[in-house]
């Protein structure tokens, strides 16, 4: 049987780096093509040393990539860029786009949070937003996947159910959100050096991150009408990991272990998605490396109002393992092939 060819273009990258983990143990994928525009011409190795040893690829420009025998694009460039490459890309080839670039549906609420027009319109249109456990039949479809955000996998999946089931105020959702340094990407940043971020703890994007649009996007498909939730991102001075705190208010009739109920419920058939028992606290470290969900709820001090916890690995739930998660679904592949890695510990 024939392996599907994969090109990544942004190998260089942390999600390239991760897919490139992946791939190397999927049976049914084959990595032809590496791109990075800084490093091309050397070797994977020589941009990532865990990859010494094994036989992939040279990196090279998007432009020296050859197009024929490729069936799979993971797209992990920065935003805009995207919109430009991939308009070149042969119709025939199935594209998961990690980049923000075709994630929300609304032109112009693109053009609002990022600052310009979409270059790439009719992608746009046909782009498949792709929270996997929310979208796959979609996702099997189509031929071009929006892969979400890391803090809106995180803010998205404890709480559209909820709001689907209309057990939470659409109203009353405050997301308090916290991010390893990995998510800010691996450019050389002042802000990102070591003695920058360790030993301290802040807030960023505050009334004001492009995460919002997706937050506001998925929220208000599942209620049904407009939803605007509060949204506040945190740099954690760690690697890896999201931590998102979400504040809710229950609907009369309704208790946070109803809530509890509900999601343990959805997800009961999800391999990645674990609800814990009622009153658990899910950690990071429990889910490093790894494309598992970890979420619970708890009661808050005041009646009617609950607390939702979630936690995922950025690089991969929220990114890179759910692009290979959706990439499976396109091809009529098991979901979790290539995927299903325990996460590590310590």
């Amino acid at each position: 049987m024939d392996k599907i060819a994969v090109a990544i273009l942004g190998a260089s990258g942390y999600t390239g780096a991760e897919l490139v983990r992946m791939l190397l143990r999927h049976p049914r994928m084959h990595i032809k093509a590496l791109t990075a525009d800084r490093k091309a011409g050397s070797t994977m190795a020589e941009a990532f040393p865990q990859f010494y040893g094994f036989d992939l690829p040279r990196l090279v420009t998007i432009a020296e990539v050859d197009w024929r025998g490729i069936d799979l694009v993971f797209c992990a460039l920065p935003h805009a860029t995207t919109q430009a490459v991939l308009k070149d890309v042969p119709a025939r080839i199935k594209i998961v786009d990690l980049s923000a670039d075709f994630r929300l549906a609304d032109p112009a609420a693109y053009e609002k949070w990022y600052g310009h027009p979409h270059a790439a319109l009719d992608l746009q249109r046909e782009a498949v937003y792709g929270i996997t456990e929310f979208a796959r039949d979609k996702v099997a479809k189509a031929r071009l996947v929006a892969n979400p955000g890391c803090y809106t996998t995180a803010g998205q999946l404890p709480v559209i159910p909820l709001l689907e089931a209309g057990a939470i105020d659409p109203d009353r959702i405050v997301i308090d959100a916290k991010s390893g340094v990995s998510g800010a990407g691996r450019a050389a940043k002042e802000a990102n050096l070591f003695t920058e971020v360790s030993e301290g703890f802040h807030a960023y994007g505050v009334g004001h991150h492009r995460h919002m649009a997706e937050l506001d996007q998925g929220f208000s498909a599942a209620a049904g009408r407009p939803v605007v939730a509060s949204f506040t991102p945190h740099l954690l001075p760690q690697n890896r990991g999201i931590e998102a705190t979400i504040y809710v208010d229950c609907v009369a009739g309704k208790t946070p272990r109803d809530l509890h109920d509900i999601l343990a419920a959805r997800f009961a058939g999800e391999e990645f998605v674990k609800v814990l028992p009622f009153g658990t606290v899910p950690h990071t470290r429990h889910v490093r490396g790894s494309n598992y969900v970890h979420m619970s709820v708890f009661a808050d001090r005041q009646p009617g109002r609950a607390i939702l916890l979630c936690v995922i690995d950025n690089l991969i739930k929220g990114a890179s393992g759910q692009a290979l998660q959706n990439a499976n679904v396109m091809f009529g592949l098991p979901e979790t092939m290539g995927v299903d890695q325990i996460a590590l510990f310590p």
